[in-house]
């Protein structure tokens, strides 16, 4: 689920921060934990069946691809630009996919080996099917709560006063224990 935690984690530069770096390397613990407990686990050829079976529908640019992804998978799955523009590329190499731009905006639509290609893959699940098969709570609300809570602390340690930072730590270890109590619970 990369970029899901866009703009944490980065420490901030010069001085003023007054937090000691070991702060900043458990945010960014934090952070990774997080994006390796809860991202999906994607093939790498689901990015290719996705963007083929959402052509399939209709011409789309790269941006509109990944929401589409994302919409379909409940949250669990937005693929990066990274991914799908790599992937697009590769299609459009392949005879597959043909690009058109209009307006600053490169749009994809299948060519016929294309439309063969997404055809003979009907019937198989669909890719963003996969990702988004866990419990939508534990694919989405869980990671997304422990994010913002994870950016309030990260934001109290950048601007709260010592008294303010001390507080913090008060609560985050009271919902450290809460958490772990639910667990205990049967």
């Amino acid at each position: 689920m990369s970029g899901s935690f866009q703009g944490f984690g980065s420490r901030p530069s010069g001085q003023g921060s007054g937090l000691p770096s070991s702060f900043w390397d458990a945010m960014d613990q934090l952070k990774d934990t997080f994006e390796r407990s809860f991202s999906p686990r994607v093939a790498k050829g689901d990015v290719r069946a996705a963007v083929l079976a959402i052509l399939a529908e209709k011409p789309m640019h790269g941006y509109q691809i990944i929401q589409e992804i994302e919409e379909r998978s409940d949250g669990a799955w937005k693929p990066s630009p990274g991914s799908v523009y790599p992937t697009l590329q590769m299609l459009a190499d392949e005879g597959l996919v043909a690009a058109e731009e209009s307006n600053g905006k490169k749009t994809y639509s299948l060519t016929e080996a294309g439309r063969a290609a997404a055809a003979a893959a009907e019937g198989q699940s669909a890719p963003w099917e996969s990702a988004g098969s866990r419990d939508s709570g534990r694919a989405t609300a869980l990671p997304k709560a422990g994010a913002k809570l994870a950016q309030a602390a990260a934001t109290v340690g950048r601007s709260g006063t010592p008294e303010q930072v001390a507080k913090a730590v008060e609560v985050l270890d009271d919902a450290r224990r809460k958490l772990y109590s639910i667990l205990a619970q049967d």
